[in-house]
């Protein structure tokens, strides 16, 4: 007697990840209790499992939920408000009093709704937050059935979310405790970076840290004028002071790191830390070149991410795998770094790694969580398919995503949302860019 599961979804390819670079032919992913039950060959499927719930996908590849491991969700409000400028003067200039004025918890809501629909229609079932009110986001990606890890932000400047580096830290404990039971919300410490947070407030963060076992995510050697200000201010460049704190571990994700020298590159290995990879903000912004190829050569794990809307100027992971892949090659010159599962790698189980997460997402395994996303191959632009993981990288766009799954819940339904409201999502975001607007023109 056949075994009856939650559902049954065939697909003509299912890349697992883990193994790299394995692709199974016309096989069928079995999901169970919100969990991957088996991936089996689609004829076979009979004999041993029922459901009520078949999806048949004729021409799709069927991934894990990409793991965009470096956001700041709610800035999908200000995307384009301020392009085609440095780091220091969009911040300081622009992103910085925009915040000062509008950072509230609506502004939060809203940009955060906004944000998780752009990332589960592009396929990203799971992001690593850095910004104010993480308890706001993290309502609103439980709702909308998205997988997250909230960054409880520690910044020495005051905002509206918190008074100072003490305030960040009990505010930062409180949301923990909020969503310490909850399935698909995680959290982690998030100080902004080595040049905004002072020492006392990282040796706490990493003896809590350390006590309640969830990683540190921080910017961190973004670009040349933080090195500056490292000599300028502390004698010394900012990863080593991070070091003479003991906060390289395997529990810190290191975002950006684009300015490493040899020794720096070594000692970031030997601490077992992970690196966070974010190719179209930096070169947006010019912040510089991650060294992927000599990282991963060294043994570190690199994950990618895409930064906020504000600075990308989107949330789209398809694009950044691609990204990730050509630079890599240029800046190695050689045109067989990064290959095409390494990228599909950095932007699924290397992202849970770096998140702790990688027992329960990150690739299609049994036993872990169905975050499912299914990627329609019969196009234009993707035929003909010669190798389903190139085609993922190089050729195919978020817009081929046709269905998503967070935990066997359906989340995108033929290219459509099934928990959020999409017409009232436009609406509320052209009545901020209207109040936005004014306001940047008027100062």
């Amino acid at each position: 007697m056949p075994e009856q599961v939650d559902q049954l979804i065939h697909a003509e390819w299912i890349i697992p990840v883990v193994p790299e670079n394995l692709v199974y032919t016309n096989h069928t992913l079995v999901v169970n209790r919100g969990r991957i039950a088996a991936i089996l060959p689609t004829e076979q499927v009979a004999s041993q499992y029922q459901s009520t719930q078949e999806t048949n996908l004729p021409g799709h590849a069927l991934i894990p939920g990409l793991i965009n491991t470096h956001t700041h969700a709610a800035m999908a409000l200000l995307r384009g408000l301020a392009d085609d400028m440095p780091l220091m003067t969009w911040l300081n200039e622009h992103i910085w009093p925009a915040e000062a004025k509008w950072v509230s918890e609506e502004f939060i809501h809203d940009g955060s709704q906004m944000a998780i629909a752009e990332m589960l229609l592009g396929g990203t079932t799971c992001f690593n937050d850095m910004y104010f009110f993480p308890d706001i986001t993290g309502r609103v990606a439980n709702s909308a059935g998205i997988r997250a890890v909230l960054g409880l932000i520690a910044i020495d400047f005051p905002s509206a979310w918190a008074s100072d580096g003490d305030d960040y830290l009990h505010k930062g404990l409180q949301v923990h405790d909020q969503f310490r039971t909850n399935p698909i919300i995680h959290t982690a410490f998030a100080p902004h970076a080595p040049y905004s947070v002072g020492n006392g407030i990282l040796e706490r963060i990493r003896i809590l840290a350390d006590e309640l076992e969830i990683p540190i995510h921080m910017h961190v050697h973004e670009t040349h004028d933080e090195i500056v200000q490292g000599l300028q201010h502390h004698d010394t460049r900012p990863l080593a002071r991070l070091n003479e704190l003991e906060l390289l571990s395997p529990a810190l994700a290191a975002v950006h790191m684009t300015h490493l020298e040899g020794d720096e590159i070594e000692l970031f290995a030997a601490s077992g830390g992970h690196v966070v990879h974010c190719p179209e903000s930096n070169l947006k912004l010019a912040s510089g070149f991650c060294p992927v190829a000599e990282l991963m050569e060294a043994g570190i794990n690199v994950a990618l991410g895409t930064d906020g809307a504000a600075s990308n100027n989107d949330l789209d992971m398809f694009s950044e795998m691609r990204s990730a892949a050509l630079l890599a090659k240029g800046v190695a010159n050689n045109a067989s770094t990064l290959p095409a599962a390494k990228a599909l790698s950095m932007a699924t189980i290397n992202g849970a790694r770096a998140l702790g997460l990688q027992q329960e997402t990150g690739s299609l395994e049994p036993g872990k969580s169905a975050d499912i996303v299914a990627v329609d191959l019969n196009r234009i632009n993707t035929l003909p398919t010669y190798h389903p993981i190139s085609q993922l990288v190089y050729a195919a766009g978020r817009e081929q995503v046709t269905h998503v799954w967070v935990a066997g819940r359906p989340v995108v339904s033929a290219g459509s949302l099934t928990t959020l409201d999409t017409q009232q999502l436009l609406a509320r975001t052209d009545e901020w860019r209207e109040r936005i607007f004014a306001s940047d023109v008027d100062s």
